[in-house]
């Protein structure tokens, strides 16, 4: 319920926010028409965008952890960890103070240690903390050395926190095939037949037979290395072979990330940002190329015609667009929020004031991801259309690790490899804003 009133108090700060916003950009327009100076609305503008993308990622956090808790086979791995530090806290507690005298007569439970750790459980396990030695507090929480004597014992040094990094969307809008080769094959369709009026009587000639091409996708490989003691393996007081597969993995998940956006294709992904653009129309353009609209300023939207988003969504086919959604960086979102339809005056952009509601361009879903192309003169940082139709990620096995405590001794390597590929399948179904004049 708590969750539910807080995501309601986000979307009421995001709806007023907005409104703020709306009339400080109005008035900042009006004065600049003036030939005025906007600066002090400029600095104003600059703050409530900041507070706007605040609370909306809030607000984002809040929805997908709400969905995570009401969706079926929730995941548990956040009280799994705290079971996991609760028993690793047994284990340390039991082997410091059984050879001093101190009684053990059972283990701390998960609420139990909630309190110790907040200070409110003076006694457990027939101990009274209050009256262990400082020596003997010390060695429930001992640690030193960020390479990985932190991890030692005991599980009172409380859980890891880990630095967040911005992950990419690709794997939640496009296509992902898993294959069983080296390389995804496919069909280019993209010929007709030809067909015409006769008579009766007249004379029938061969019609043109439509030709098809091919496309294929060829899977990478990622590698990690890392290596750690055998000594700190057995002594640590997580599970450290799991933390450093998963921190692996996310740096695993970045690395392919940045590949599906600006990847060379040699070696790695292709990268959807990296193919051939052109402004003209799929009628008329070579396949292989995708349509680009320009903003009308370099690095930036034009100050007064905002139409290039709304032109580029009408190029669109009417059957990429139920699917369709914009993708952009942070710092192009806070310049997409100033967007107005030039024949009503209209904001383009609104933000998401339900639970669970995406923030909205034209109608369409947002989607940030940084690992698209910066924002620069003639960068295609703005995206749109139906990204499952148009880029395939390929995956030819998971992450795979192989822990190796032989050639390195006395550390122990794990030699982690994945190998993945992407490319654009289809040039149609996704078109960019190229922010130049």
């Amino acid at each position: 319920m708590s969750d539910i009133l807080e995501v309601k108090g986000l979307v009421e700060k995001i709806g007023t926010t907005f409104e703020e916003y709306k009339r400080t950009n109005d008035a900042m327009l009006a004065k600049a028409a003036k030939g005025e100076s906007v600066a002090e609305l400029e600095n104003k503008l600059s703050k409530i965008d900041a507070d706007l993308q605040k609370f909306t990622e809030a607000k984002s956090q809040i929805d997908a952890f709400i969905l995570k808790q009401t969706s079926p086979g929730a995941d548990t791995k956040e009280s799994g960890d705290l079971r996991e530090e609760v028993k690793a806290f047994n284990l340390q507690l039991r082997a410091d103070l059984q050879g001093k005298g101190k009684p053990i007569t059972g283990e701390i439970g998960v609420e139990e240690y909630k309190a110790y750790k907040s200070g409110f459980l003076k006694t457990c396990a027939g101990v009274k903390f209050e009256q262990l030695s400082e020596p003997e507090r010390k060695a429930l929480s001992a640690g030193s050395d960020p390479d990985g004597g932190y991890l030692l014992p005991s599980s009172t040094t409380g859980r890891v926190v880990a630095k967040v990094y911005d992950k990419s969307v690709m794997r939640q809008i496009c296509n992902v095939q898993t294959i069983s080769t080296n390389k995804l094959p496919g069909l280019i369709d993209n010929d007709e037949a030809s067909a015409g009026w006769v008579s009766e009587l007249g004379t029938r000639s061969d019609s043109d037979t439509p030709q098809v091409g091919k496309w294929e996708i060829e899977a990478f490989e990622l590698y990690a290395m890392p290596k750690a003691s055998q000594t700190i393996l057995d002594d640590a007081a997580i599970d450290l072979e799991s933390w450093l597969a998963a921190k692996v993995a996310d740096k695993i998940a970045r690395v392919e990330g940045a590949a599906f956006w600006e990847g060379t294709g040699s070696g790695q992904a292709r990268g959807l940002a990296t193919y051939t653009t052109a402004a003209t129309a799929d009628s008329s353009r070579a396949w292989g190329q995708m349509e680009h609209v320009l903003s009308g300023a370099s690095a930036d939207f034009h100050t007064t015609d905002f139409d290039p988003v709304v032109e580029m969504v009408s190029a669109f086919k009417n059957e990429y667009l139920p699917n369709a959604s914009f993708v952009m960086r942070r710092s192009v979102l806070s310049k997409a929020r100033k967007l107005k339809e030039s024949t009503t005056d209209r904001y383009l952009w609104e933000p998401g004031m339900q639970v669970g509601s995406p923030d909205k361009l034209m109608g369409y879903p947002v989607r940030i991801d940084e690992y698209m192309p910066a924002l620069a003169s003639g960068s295609l940082s703005l995206a749109f259309g139906d990204f499952r139709e148009a880029y395939t990620i390929v995956d030819r096995i998971g992450i795979r690790t192989l822990r190796d405590p032989f050639t390195a001794k006395p550390y122990v390597v794990f030699y982690t490899t994945k190998r993945t590929g992407g490319g654009c399948v289809n040039f149609e179904a996704v078109k960019f804003i190229k922010f130049s004049a």
